[in-house]
């Protein structure tokens, strides 16, 4: 009688432990696939969007450029084809958010440093004062790696269209001063379609890790 019943004792583990598993696979399965909102204009904060794009609900990307980088080197779109990067405007004199921005974007190039499909990029919003010279100083003095991490000046009216236009990414045009854009602390993702997949703030340790999060999440989104 102990026999039978030792006998059945095991088919209950086992039948058991395969139910949990079982369950654990379809509650898997069932399980919305986490995915990354695509940014247009009509979503963001009328502020940080040019009026003539305001009322765009779909089909937003970002626009071509042409840009110098702190080697001297022309920088396009085409130099980030096929990869997903990650995106933000500063000024190398600036002595309040930036150096906390680029502190963190150094983090985060770290943390990217061996995955060949995520890149960085940041716009100079003073190009006038961020020469080539300028750039390349402030590269060697932050840790920025060439081959992972543009810094880019350039034409003044190219840049603050970007960040208006394509970027959303700033608080007024300008009045045509030195330091007359009102760049934000955002680090923008963006996507292989240059689609802009999230804002966050450049600033705060927990934003840069919902960053990483998203990138994640962006990067299996390409594997299926």
């Amino acid at each position: 009688m102990r026999s039978f019943f030792a006998k059945y004792k095991l088919f209950a583990i086992v039948f058991s432990i395969l139910s949990a598993i079982i369950m654990g696979l379809f509650y898997n399965a069932l399980q919305p696939k986490k995915t990354l909102a695509i940014y247009q204009p009509a979503m963001v904060n009328a502020e940080l969007v040019d009026s003539t794009l305001q009322h765009v609900k779909k089909y937003h990307t970002i626009a071509d450029f042409s840009l110098t980088n702190q080697n001297g080197r022309n920088i396009t779109q085409q130099d980030y084809a096929d990869k997903i990067y990650i995106a933000d405007f500063f000024f190398t004199t600036c002595p309040t958010i930036c150096p906390i921005m680029t502190k963190n974007m150094a983090n985060i190039q770290e943390r990217i440093i061996d995955d060949e499909d995520v890149l960085l990029l940041s716009h100079s919003v003073t190009p006038v004062i961020d020469s080539v010279a300028q750039l390349k100083k402030y590269a060697v003095e932050k840790g920025v790696l060439d081959a992972k991490w543009n810094l880019v000046t350039g034409d003044k009216k190219q840049i603050y269209e970007l960040a208006r236009k394509s970027y959303l990414a700033v608080k007024t045009d300008g009045n045509g001063g030195p330091f007359d854009m009102i760049h934000t602390e955002n680090f923008i993702l963006v996507d292989k379609e240059r689609r802009i997949r999230g804002f966050y703030d450049g600033t705060k340790t927990e934003e840069i890790e919902k960053l990483m999060e998203d990138l994640e999440i962006l990067k299996v989104s390409y594997r299926k």
